[in-house]
């Protein structure tokens, strides 16, 4: 996780755009605004998948879901949910193109290296520090599948 990165827990869930004002009247404690709609909407949970790279001062928003091995980009804005293995940079953040094609994501989501043992990614070190997934996929299926 880069510098100055940060999860935005609180976001925009009381204040509503779509309403006359944007106050958040329902959270005074002042006789004038009683009668004030909750107009809180939980946004969810954030969460953050394995093997995630995060720039120096990303924004992830509120109810986020960061895929496995995700790359966001210095200073991004996440505002929705980032696919496994997906590259997103900009405010806010879009896609701009995948770490590596389909069949080699599900290998990798399938073989999961980061629940793997020290010693086993010890072993595995050379593939793991390359761009063959394949060379890892099949250290996988000799080594730690069976």
């Amino acid at each position: 996780i880069g510098s100055g990165a940060a999860f935005i827990m609180a976001g925009n869930q009381g204040h509503r755009h779509d309403w006359a004002s944007t106050f958040p009247f329902f959270y005074q404690n002042n006789p004038s605004f009683e009668g004030a709609k909750d107009a809180f909407k939980r946004a969810g949970n954030t969460v953050i998948g394995h093997d995630v790279w995060i720039g120096s001062e990303a924004m992830i928003m509120a109810g986020v879901t960061v895929g496995d091995g995700a790359v966001i980009a210095s200073r991004a804005v996440v505002t929705k949910n980032v696919a496994p293995y997906s590259i997103v940079g900009s405010n806010p953040a879009k896609h701009i193109r995948f770490r590596f094609d389909p069949e080699q994501i599900e290998k990798l989501i399938t073989m999961q290296w980061w629940y793997w043992s020290d010693e086993q990614i010890k072993q595995a070190m050379p593939h793991l520090c390359s761009n063959d997934i394949e060379s890892l996929y099949q250290f996988w299926r000799q080594y730690i599948q069976s």
